[in-house]
């Protein structure tokens, strides 16, 4: 085998096993609450599980912007460094997480504002929000420190806490739940204990294989600094320049998240309201996509992790042909889904759910779900790129581009095409994503290597 490929599927490959088991939390509190003899106990869970997982997603680019930073530091040598983004990492997703919880009341009486749920709904979901928000610590810890081993190369990490953290969480929420008579408030415990097992693991795991970089860090006066023993003493964890350089990063980020949140629940709430139908046959294909994105994803760490090393190494031709092989990867995976999603069919559909209507409706738009392994992997590939390369801007340039395609094309054609047009927006926002990226390319590389 290519030795490129050996490194794209060793990072790629414990990559996509965490990624698909992300969901698995969600669905196994649902499943446990599920037997509780109450739906209120289901809503409470979906709506306090979507309240946490928009919290968290905008909070993404603690991991996506370290990962970046220190895959570059680690190609480069520069060991000192890559101490410093962990702790910064980590350390101001310590200072966020903080923040949530002294706000806790604010956020969720806004987002039950927004959400409306029922008074039956309403106080489970109270009494789990109350429980999880004090899992803020452990989930923006993991971003810090998951975007740091990615960065370090290392994806085995990860996946060890995922799958440790859905074991956990099952154990403690039966246990919790069926053995000690507790309701919604077990599950959101057991969700709790599984969040801080994961996070002491990853530490653990961390202090294990990564403990000697522990002599880089020393206490002068009343000051933390990482650095080697004999360099001069500039080298504080929260100096000008480099905080500079990580807020700028993961500004981008940010923004970029917020385009595709907006996005994403624009979608949502555009299926809702061409009817229950519709929004529950557009859900079936849209968890199509989602299953394509855990693939991909596997993929686009591997170019975060890969790219930025050798950027950091200034080995141009290592760079590119790890990115000539990320693309043949990623388009024989995306050709292999559409590929099966053609021959599946609406045999797909039939996994997911009996409903006859829903399953006819969905068929309609059939094609669509098809379409997008092919239109969407240009952009997972170039994000992996940008990632490592810290060309944030640029992937907030094409995401804020392809979004304003989404709602221009979605406002335009919704009347005479109806639930089509919504699904011919989400594609070419995903081809914009890719198109605009490619565009700039050339430009990110140039200044990844700058000639001499």
């Amino acid at each position: 085998m290519n030795p490129r490929d050996r490194q794209i599927l060793h990072i790629a490959l414990p990559s996509i096993v965490s990624n698909i088991t992300v969901p698995l939390l969600g669905l196994v509190d649902v499943a446990i609450v599920g037997h509780l003899g109450a739906p209120a106990y289901i809503g409470a869970i979906a709506v306090g599980g979507m309240l946490f997982n928009i919290i968290y997603w905008m909070f993404a680019f603690l991991r996506m912007g370290t990962s970046g930073m220190t895959a570059q530091a680690w190609g480069s040598r520069d060991l000192p460094e890559t101490v410093r983004l962990l702790i910064r990492a980590v350390g101001i997703g310590w200072i966020v997480a903080l923040g949530l919880i002294v706000l806790q009341e604010p956020i969720r009486q806004g987002a039950f504002l927004i959400i409306r749920p029922t008074e039956e709904v309403a106080l489970p979901a109270t009494r789990y929000f109350r429980i999880c928000i004090y899992g803020a610590p452990a989930m923006l810890g993991l971003y810090g420190l998951t975007g740091w081993f990615v960065g370090m190369q290392n994806t085995r990490i990860p996946m060890l806490v995922a799958i440790t953290q859905n074991v956990m969480n099952i154990a403690a929420s039966l246990i919790l739940v069926f053995g000690c008579g507790l309701k919604v408030e077990g599950v959101a415990l057991g969700t709790l204990i599984a969040q801080y097992g994961g996070l002491f693991m990853a530490i653990g795991l961390g202090i294990r294989y990564y403990g000697r970089l522990g002599r880089y860090v020393r206490l002068q006066g009343r000051h933390l600094s990482v650095g080697r023993e004999n360099e001069p003493s500039n080298n504080s964890l929260w100096q000008r320049d480099a905080m500079s350089r990580f807020f700028r990063v993961n500004r981008d980020i940010f923004l970029r998240t917020v385009c595709i949140a907006s996005v994403t629940l624009y979608s949502t709430s555009a299926g809702a309201m061409q009817g229950d139908i519709i929004l529950a046959a557009n859900t079936l294909l849209m968890q199509l996509f989602l299953l394509f994105s855990y693939i991909m994803d596997g993929f686009a760490f591997a170019g975060e992790a890969l790219s930025g090393r050798y950027i950091g190494a200034r080995n141009e031709r290592a760079f590119h042909e790890t990115l000539r092989r990320l693309f043949v990867w990623g388009g024989g995976s995306a050709l292999l889904f559409s590929f099966t999603y053609g021959c599946g069919g609406v045999a797909f559909l039939s996994l997911l759910t009996d409903e006859q209507e829903v399953i006819n409706a969905a068929s309609r738009y059939f094609g669509w779900a098809i379409a997008i392994p092919i239109v969407g992997v240009t952009a997972f590939i170039w994000d992996g790129i940008f990632i490592g390369a810290t060309a944030t801007r640029g992937m907030l340039v094409s995401m804020a581009s392809a979004a304003a395609t989404f709602f221009v094309l979605y406002f335009s054609l919704r009347t005479p095409l109806g639930n089509h047009a919504l699904w011919l927006a989400f594609v070419t926002y995903l081809f914009m994503r890719g198109a605009v990226q490619s565009l700039l390319a050339g430009k990110v590389i140039r200044e990844a290597f700058p000639r001499k």
